[in-house]
């Protein structure tokens, strides 16, 4: 599947995602909609300080589900909001982890892209987010927030040519890793659409023992239907 067709998969999912999700939302009261959220990430990640000698897909598509209960602050228009959620980090390039049991985790570049199709590391954490949110009268929202992640996947794919065979490979638990990601979230947005950024502060890999601070910006869309 080519990478245009990926996109139109995931732009018609979102669209779908948002459209239940608005009818499903009519047969909740006002009541139940201001006090819980529900939600969907989809971005792209930005991945910083890569090897120089690695190489990263421009679009690295990643997603993201969450339910959370929102504390009504006061009088005021602002909510604080806790809840649970799913994430999915993928970082594609011209890279393949020769041992992911290894003491020390490294990233070995491919020679050439006629070596091989698709390679990539993938992460998955169970979240805790937390968010302060601002909704106006007029629909636009605000929400600035804090999200810690444990990280209960992590794995590799590649499917290419491997001394002169094609195949395909994935090896599960990568080691090295730290067991927790943590980083700042913000929204902006109107109704049930809104920008959304992650700046994860922390590292994918423990200090010394893989690619030196690595971590990703994620950067794309969240879709709120209640």
């Amino acid at each position: 599947m080519n990478k245009m067709k990926k996109i139109q998969i995931l732009i018609t999912a979102v669209l779908v995602l948002a459209f239940s999700g608005s009818l499903f939302s009519q047969m909740l009261s006002e009541s139940a909609k201001r006090k819980v959220t529900v939600g969907a990430d989809v971005y792209t990640d930005i991945w910083m300080n890569v090897p120089s000698d690695i190489s990263t897909r421009t679009i690295n598509q990643g997603a993201n589900v969450f339910l959370m209960y929102n504390l009504q602050l006061s009088d005021s228009k602002a909510t604080f909001a806790f809840g649970l959620g799913f994430s999915n980090h993928n970082m594609y390039g011209n890279f393949r982890i020769p041992d992911v049991k290894a003491d020390s985790i490294s990233l070995i570049p491919i020679p050439s892209k006629d070596n091989y199709k698709k390679s990539k590391m993938a992460l998955t954490s169970l979240d805790l987010p937390l968010e302060l949110k601002l909704k106006l009268d007029n629909g636009v929202k605000f929400g600035i927030g804090f999200k810690i992640g444990w990280i209960i996947s992590s794995k590799t794919k590649f499917k290419g040519d491997d001394a002169g065979v094609e195949h395909k490979t994935k090896d599960i638990g990568i080691n090295q890793m730290e067991n927790f990601a943590y980083g700042a979230t913000v929204r902006v947005g109107y109704k049930i659409v809104n920008l959304f950024c992650n700046y994860q502060i922390s590292k994918v890999f423990q200090n010394g023992k893989g690619p030196d601070k690595l971590y990703p910006i994620s950067v794309g869309l969240t879709i709120t239907p209640f």
